[in-house]
């Protein structure tokens, strides 16, 4: 096999699997942002006359329709092609000719993955903020529908203090909203233009116009040095994860809960069939799958962080090959994210609490009446606290 990068060795197919790996499928969501950056970079090209019209011209119409075709699912890339940057410059090449090897000038690999990514990354983090808020809405949404259903507040596995399903509920909305808020905060470090370091050394000798890359794709800066680029790699896409693994993990800790008052000793509340399955042996079981798995895939989420933390530590400067091996577990955690986002609205909206079943204990209006009687007499919260204390005894 011949590749647009090695046009004088065959390589041997077993490399090709072994290097490729799942790279090439991993690849798919990033086309149309390659496709985007690409059109970026030769209209640079063009503006620095290292292109003329009819080139230009060429490589668009090209560009945009192979977009579309793929989004069609009329291509798809090939483990012959190792990689979506590959298969969309062969492609070029079959249907334009000498034109599309212009638009390789100024860039590599390197920068042009790193386009792409940051490109994707901007839009998923705001599809996951988006559908962060959604969940949040179906939280608050149980609070009103349960306004008037009391809980018991657990300290240490104990009932402390009166809450209700509105303040339950409404904490871990609260809490929803600000870990959306955190995501986009991941967007600092994914603002940057990579375009123009190439390879991670710059282009010496053209006039490549890296602010114009920059304004065209709207990113915020233009990293630099170029030198800066491939050192920045795997911390925008960690960030990323580690605001995805806060967000479920309270989603975990949301499903916990809900996992414990459906028990038959709590029977605090119950969830629709619908959102429940069947045992294989029990007829008379349904189980909480649903909210056991948004419990379960939070761990999946820091695996997912820790891997990509785990393939950057090490690394000598400039660009290694281990860099492509921060696909997959960036991917994994954005889908589960995605997916589990997802399922809790309607997941939420199946809950129905029954009062009737939740009981308070006797004494957990204990702090408040130690409060009461600080107001009530002037005396300190201690005296307070010990004369309650003592009525308990009795």
């Amino acid at each position: 096999m011949s590749f647009l990068w090695n046009k004088d060795a065959t390589l041997d197919e077993r490399v090709l699997n072994y290097t490729a790996g799942e790279d090439y499928a991993l690849d798919a969501r990033l086309v149309r942002y390659d496709v985007t950056a690409s059109l970026a970079h030769a209209e640079m090209l063009y503006g620095a006359k290292l292109l003329d019209d009819a080139d230009l011209a060429a490589l668009r119409a090209c560009l945009t329709a192979l977009a579309e075709e793929h989004s069609r699912g009329q291509w798809r890339i090939e483990l012959a092609d190792e990689d979506g940057h590959t298969a969309l410059e062969k492609r070029l090449t079959q249907r334009i000719g000498a034109v599309a090897g212009r638009i390789h000038l100024g860039r590599s690999r390197n920068d042009q993955v790193l386009a792409a990514l940051r490109l994707y990354l901007r839009d998923v983090i705001e599809e996951l903020r988006a559908r962060a808020a959604s969940v949040a809405a179906a939280l608050d949404e149980l609070g009103r529908r349960e306004v008037g259903t009391l809980l018991p507040g657990y300290t240490h596995m104990q009932q402390a203090m009166p809450s209700s399903v509105a303040l339950w509920a409404g904490g871990f909305a609260a809490q929803v909203r600000d870990d959306a808020e955190g995501l986009g905060l991941a967007h600092r470090r994914l603002a940057q233009n990579p375009l123009g370091s190439a390879a991670g050394y710059g282009t010496p000798g053209l006039p490549i116009d890296r602010e114009a890359t920059r304004s065209r794709l709207g990113f915020a800066t233009t990293q630099t040095p170029v030198t800066a680029v491939q050192l920045s790699r795997g911390k925008g896409e960690a960030h990323l994860l580690f605001e995805v693994t806060l967000l479920l993990q309270g989603l975990g800790r949301f499903a916990t809960d809900v996992l414990l008052f459906y028990t038959q000793e709590f029977g605090f509340l119950s969830i629709a069939d619908a959102f429940t399955t069947g045992s294989s042996i029990m007829p008379q079981k349904r189980n909480p799958d649903v909210f056991e798995l948004i419990r379960g895939r939070s761990i999946t989420a820091q695996a997912c962080l820790d891997e990509v933390l785990g393939l950057c530590a090490k690394l000598p400067s400039g660009y290694q090959r281990d860099l492509q091996l921060l696909k997959a577990p960036l991917f994994r955690g954005i889908d589960l994210a995605l997916e589990t986002l997802a399922i809790l609205p309607p997941a939420i909206e199946s809950i129905k609490f029954h009062p009737e079943r939740i009981r308070l204990d006797a004494w957990i209006h204990a702090a408040e009446e130690a409060n009461r009687l600080v107001i009530a007499e002037g005396i300190p919260f201690r005296e307070a606290y010990g004369r309650v204390r003592e009525n308990l005894k009795r």
